[in-house]
């Protein structure tokens, strides 16, 4: 008979035992979470590396200023890329230093695995030798090639003409261009 209580005790035990490693267990687990849910969140930071106001920047080819820089604002990229939010004014020069021709925008975005250049808004570009004027609201300048080009409806001033179209190639300096889809042409006549 001893041995029967001896039995029912173990097992009592037994199972005291184990209902209270569950208990423990499922305390230590819900505590585990809550002090999970009080963790702060590192949340990815997707703006600007460096911000730059007031930016002057020249270029050089085999030691020449080639081109030089004017922005309000400059914002580098984490992803290399370069953003003037605020605008750009953009000289290109001669071997001389002379200025051959302006590129002004609005807003420039450079994407830095193309190496391009991206000028929205209000873009105008100016040979500054004979004074042709390129406008457009898009354009794209690749400083590798030297040249500008779009898609979008442009207007070109001369002297005594204006002439539109849709897309154009042009070169940096603005002496030689050709408009994709020409739409007409205007002869201004001085009165």
């Amino acid at each position: 008979m001893n041995y029967k209580r001896l039995n029912i005790k173990t097992v009592m035990v037994l199972c005291c035992d184990r209902f209270f490693v569950w208990v423990a267990l499922v305390i230590l687990l819900s505590s585990s979470c809550q002090q999970e849910s009080g963790k702060v969140i590192n949340e990815v930071y997707e703006g600007p590396l460096i911000a730059i106001d007031s930016v002057y920047t020249e270029m050089s080819d085999e030691g020449k200023i080639v081109v030089k820089l004017r922005a309000p604002k400059q914002l580098d990229l984490a992803n290399g890329d370069t953003e003037w939010p605020d605008g750009l004014y953009l000289e290109y020069l001669n071997m001389e230093g002379e200025i051959t021709s302006t590129f002004v925008a609005d807003y420039v975005y450079k994407d830095s695995k193309e190496n391009v250049y991206r000028g929205e808004g209000n873009v105008v570009v100016q040979n500054r030798s004979n004074g042709d004027e390129l406008n457009t609201e898009e354009l794209f300048w690749d400083p590798v090639d030297e040249t500008f080009y779009t898609d979008r409806f442009v207007t070109i001033k001369s002297d005594d003409e204006v002439h539109t179209g849709e897309g154009l190639k042009a070169n940096q300096d603005f002496s030689s261009y050709q408009i994709l889809k020409p739409s007409g042409t205007i002869n201004i006549v001085d009165q």
